[in-house]
């Protein structure tokens, strides 16, 4: 008889596309794996993957069994969120994912008060772009993520919980020049995250480029990096109001916000809509939202190197 436990290793099998990172995945050995495909297989009477040396396929119907196994799974694992759901405080694994651009910012400080609040809960964050949240939260691999609306997945509920601007980071040079316009800015050398990034399409947006690779852009890994760049004199960046005290307060750089209309951003919670602990995911939410005001309210201390100069066109 085909187990729930044939289902999550050919699932994760399928996920991973390797029996090695499936089976740390199952934490179980490979060979357990394998064991555990073959017996699937022989319940089937016929193979869901073609195996060689180098890499695995799953076949046609591997795939299609593959689809309706994480349909299975999510339900089964819904099952036990409405049991969740029903008690009066949240317990068990709670599976939280965050963007890159916020992830440094809030998650420490959100992770510890979800833990004073919910201490039976255990947590397990998650830092990705948002495409692989979105890919993990349909699957059933995330219960929740905290991203950038809208995502417009029509299996997802959407919780707006905060706007936040962007902030123009460039050399300390240029701390008393006026704000530039987004047609000035097209013409500066522009450091912007790498594709992927959400942020970087919507800096982007912004500035009316297209979402290729335009002229003189330079990219970098995280806003860490594009900010040290600005401070080497090797172009300008976009940041978030949320990124701006933490990254900046060492670098020798200034800040300023741009003219009306500001570019911006929502940030908001997502998780399925058939997931019962809608009510929970609310209360995050609320941690969340207090957290990203305690950031700006007290931001970290300056350093000696910190340059967001005096003048009104100045961000805080």
């Amino acid at each position: 008889m085909i187990s729930i436990r044939h289902l999550r290793y050919f699932a994760a099998l399928a996920h991973h596309r390797h029996f090695g990172r499936a089976a740390d995945a199952c934490a179980i050995s490979q060979p357990a794996l394998s064991l555990q495909i073959k017996d699937l297989e022989e319940l089937l009477g016929a193979p869901l993957v073609e195996r060689d040396h180098r890499q695995i396929r799953l076949t046609s119907l591997g795939e299609a069994f593959a689809s309706r196994a994480r349909d299975i799974l999510r339900s089964v694992d819904e099952l036990a969120d409405l049991a969740r759901a029903s008690s009066q405080s949240l317990a068990g694994d709670l599976r939280i994912g965050m963007i890159p651009t916020v992830a440094p910012y809030l998650l420490p400080a959100v992770i510890r008060r979800l833990g004073d609040l919910f201490p039976a809960v255990d947590l397990r964050p998650r830092e990705a772009v948002t495409q692989k949240l979105i890919e993990d939260l349909t699957n059933g691999r995330l219960d929740v993520a905290i991203v950038a609306l809208p995502v417009l997945e029509p299996v997802l509920q959407e919780l707006p919980l905060f706007e936040e601007e962007f902030v123009l980071v460039r050399p300390s040079a240029d701390r008393m020049k006026p704000p530039p316009c987004a047609d000035a800015l097209r013409e500066m050398r522009l450091l912007l995250l790498e594709e992927g990034h959400c942020f970087r399409d919507q800096a982007l947006a912004f500035c009316n480029m297209a979402p290729g690779a335009p002229k003189d852009l330079m990219e970098g890994s995280s806003l860490s990096t594009l900010v040290r760049m600005v401070g080497a004199g090797i172009g300008v960046t976009l940041i978030p109001e949320m990124a701006v005290a933490p990254e900046t307060a060492s670098i020798d750089v200034s800040t300023v916000r741009l003219a009306q209309p500001r570019p911006s951003r929502t940030i908001g919670m997502v998780w399925r809509k058939t997931n019962p602990l809608a009510e929970r995911f609310a209360q995050i939410g609320e941690v969340v939202c207090e957290e990203h005001a305690n950031l700006l309210a007290n931001p970290p201390a300056p350093g000696t190197c910190q340059a967001n100069g005096a003048g009104a066109q100045d961000a805080p």
